[in-house]
């Protein structure tokens, strides 16, 4: 009974593990698009925070452009006009991208932005959607880079 019992729990993960392996390999990814989604958003963020080129990067930006950030509202227009305030009161803003990653219509971003040369800025999180060659969608994270912290890691 009990040899019985462990034969049909060990079909069963098999049967499982064997289902998500050929799910995984069902939903390859596309890499070759990826890197050109990362390549876009890479170039926009450069023309967009650091080169203040506002309305030459948002042309990449759809109209109805989805803001998850709760202090930047919806839209490439109110968007661009939000920043737009932004870079006339921080002329000195900029961001340095630490990392990036990609993931299917994802492209992921940590950043180091600075108000200006003095300001220990903000580590962020930054997330963009790309569909068609098109960014669709914001999402960030952001935490304050303080003057001690608890251990030696850079939050770099």
């Amino acid at each position: 009974m009990l040899i019985t019992r462990l034969f049909a729990a060990t079909v069963l993960a098999c049967t499982l593990l064997s289902s998500g392996l050929l799910h995984a390999a069902e939903t390859s990814r596309d890499l070759k698009q990826e890197e050109a989604n990362r390549t876009l958003v890479l170039a926009f963020y450069d023309q967009f925070f650091n080169q203040h080129k506002i309305d030459e990067a948002a042309k990449v930006l759809t109209d109805n452009y989805r803001q998850h950030n709760p202090y930047v509202p919806d839209g490439k227009a109110p968007m661009v006009d939000y920043f737009r305030g932004f870079f006339k009161e921080n002329p000195e803003a900029r961001a340095k991208i630490v990392r990036s990653a990609t993931d299917g219509d994802l492209v992921y971003l940590h950043v180091h932005f600075t108000n200006n040369p003095t300001d220990r800025g903000q580590a962020i999180v930054d997330i963009f959607r790309v569909e068609n060659n098109r960014i669709t969608e914001h999402w960030d994270v952001v935490q304050d880079v303080p003057e001690t912290a608890a251990n030696d890691n850079s939050m770099f």
